[in-house]
């Protein structure tokens, strides 16, 4: 359901299907692994960060065959038709796109690709490949909390009937600190090679927030900062498009997943520039 691999899973019932939900922001941090490689290579090879990110996130397209990308655009032209629950979710399933799904695919590509290569340009070496991994998992764990019970299905078939309320909530919390706890090791490790002063200049908000808690401007408390706040904020807006998709919708549909996914990733490559 999350990638292009194929796995035997032999019968696919509710349990089994809530524990892949579960189980989905680790199938995120392969993705990003895989993306964070060619991310480093391209830029090694040619010397364009731009060019190493558009590559970077087209490989992550390519290895979800694009599902999530499709679910955006869906939600976009179902959303933005405005019209009644039933009529919307017809519009999302026609196989055309319209001016709402492009629009909206086009702009999260771009803030996508110019986040990843600003992060790139501008941080610590790996740092780039940390970002892009942190909001595949992000990405991935907003679907997970979307499939926790008390989320219901807007149809009664399909991919969203399957999952939706499959995900017990001490199952996702559990996910969310194993994650949580991977990607703050991978953390360390990265931070451990980088300068030990902070490489903002006297400028720069995050080196005035440094000096304002009284602790050192230094590169780890700005990572730190950007490990902790931004897949929060790609979370917090998945949350908020969930809501709303299930107030307009009635529940939740594999369309609306895979709204989720690119909305988290995309939320927290933005703010991890910000940071």
């Amino acid at each position: 359901m999350l990638t292009v691999f194929p796995v035997r899973a032999g019968t696919v019932d509710r349990a089994v299907a809530g524990r892949g939900m579960a189980l989905a922001p680790f199938a995120g941090m392969m993705l990003g692994l895989v993306a964070a490689g060619v991310l480093i290579v391209a830029d090694g090879l040619s010397g364009s960060a731009l060019l190493a990110a558009a590559l970077a996130v087209g490989t992550l397209a390519w290895l979800t065959r694009g599902l999530h990308l499709d679910g955006l655009a869906d939600l976009a032209d179902g959303l933005g038709s405005r019209a009644p629950s039933q009529r919307a979710l017809d519009i999302m399933k026609q196989s055309d796109i319209g001016p709402f799904g492009v629009v909206t695919l086009i702009f999260t590509l771009l803030v996508q690709i110019g986040s990843l290569a600003q992060i790139q340009t501008a941080a610590p070496p790996f740092t780039g490949a940390l970002a892009l991994v942190v909001s595949c998992a992000a990405g991935r764990l907003a679907a997970t909390w979307a499939c926790r019970d008390g989320v219901p299905p807007a149809r009664p078939d399909g991919l969203g009937a399957l999952v939706a309320g499959a995900v017990r909530r001490r199952q996702a919390i559990a996910a969310t600190a194993a994650t949580a706890a991977v990607l703050a090791l991978a953390a360390l490790a990265i931070n451990s090679g980088a300068r030990s002063v902070c490489p903002f200049t006297p400028d720069q908000w995050v080196a005035g927030l440094c000096e304002s808690i009284g602790a050192p401007a230094s590169t780890s408390l700005a990572l730190g900062l950007a490990l902790v706040l931004a897949p929060s904020a790609g979370l917090g807006a998945a949350a908020l498009l969930r809501r709303r998709a299930v107030r307009r919708l009635g529940g939740i549909t594999g369309d609306v997943l895979g709204a989720l996914v690119e909305t988290s990733a995309t939320v927290t490559l933005l703010v991890w520039v910000l940071l």
